[in-house]
């Protein structure tokens, strides 16, 4: 009976393993062709109809991933928490930043955003472009992609250093013909302990935050968006993998969302031009960040009281 009764948990996450990464599986090879030949339309004239169909797509693939949270994870607790002053709707203009620990960090956005708020686009790796069906989309769906260039390369050819803030702000002029959410991982990495000791980040649970990112957003989007809002991410039991949360394996995530206030002089402001401005800017992110650090200490200690 011990024997039998140690197999079953082992044969319960197989099968929960392998009907999550089947039914994702097909699911994107259902939704991600039609994409991708809507995409190619768009090399010989734009089109807000093929911007909306690939949207409605895109969104169906969503509740697929959704759909399998709530029926097949169902052992997950969410605790979501939103500022009363955020008033969300899915044709609203947004601009998000969040911590980043895990992979997860996007499926929590998807998850909460899907019914809320429009498709949430996240400025990403270049490199992504080459997974299948994944990177063609992100491109196609107007993702802010960057290529990273080391700073030898820079100097060897200092004209890289602009080119990708030209293809970001072409993504981001490209998004006020439509309800958006553009969220911004301020970090630039995930979290981990090792990085916040190379780094010497003041902050006990957060990376130092890098604004050029969120300056280029606010001086292209900033008098366009409804609110400017920030998700913080925790895990009480600890940041997951992606495997770990699809094989149902993540207890609890809590969830909370804040309305940030944009002073004036930060959409009057110059990012790039104006060393003054640039690091009165950072100053105002610093703080931001400051007090996302304080909030994700209350968060944890929460649940370290309920466990005690």
């Amino acid at each position: 009976m011990s024997c039998q009764s140690k197999k079953q948990p082992a044969l319960k996450k197989i099968t929960r393993g392998l009907t999550v990464g089947s039914i994702i599986t097909g699911s994107t090879f259902f939704h991600g062709p039609p994409v991708l030949a809507l995409g190619l339309t768009k090399l010989l004239k734009s089109s807000s109809k093929v911007d909306e169909t690939n949207i409605k797509i895109t969104n169906s693939w969503l509740s697929v991933n959704n759909w399998l949270i709530d029926h097949v994870l169902p052992n997950t607790q969410w605790d979501i928490s939103v500022d009363e002053r955020l008033d969300l709707n899915l044709q609203g203009r947004y601009l998000m930043t969040c911590n980043h620990q895990s992979w997860v960090d996007t499926t929590v956005n998807q998850y909460f955003g899907l019914t809320r708020m429009p498709l949430t686009r996240f400025f990403t790796k270049w490199e992504l472009i080459f997974i299948p069906f994944v990177g063609q989309a992100f491109k196609i769906l107007g993702f802010p992609m960057m290529k990273r260039h080391s700073k030898a390369q820079i100097a060897k050819n200092p004209e890289l250093k602009y080119h990708d803030m030209d293809e970001a702000r072409k993504s981001c002029e490209q998004l006020l013909s439509q309800p958006f959410t553009l969220l911004n991982y301020l970090e630039g990495t995930r979290f981990t302990p090792e990085k916040q000791a190379q780094q010497q980040s003041p902050y006990q649970y957060l990376l130092k935050p890098k604004a050029g990112g969120l300056a280029l957003a606010l001086d292209i989007l900033g008098n366009e968006i409804d609110a400017l809002v920030d998700m913080t991410i925790v895990y009480p039991d600890g940041a997951p993998g992606y495997g770990e949360f699809w094989l149902g394996e993540v207890p609890r995530i809590a969830v909370n969302l804040r309305k940030i206030e944009i002073p004036a002089w930060v959409l009057a402001g110059h990012y790039d031009e104006d060393a003054e401005f640039r690091e009165k800017f950072q100053n105002w992110v610093d703080t931001l960040w400051a007090e996302k650090d304080q909030l994700i200490g209350k968060m944890k200690a929460t649940y370290q009281t309920a466990v005690e």
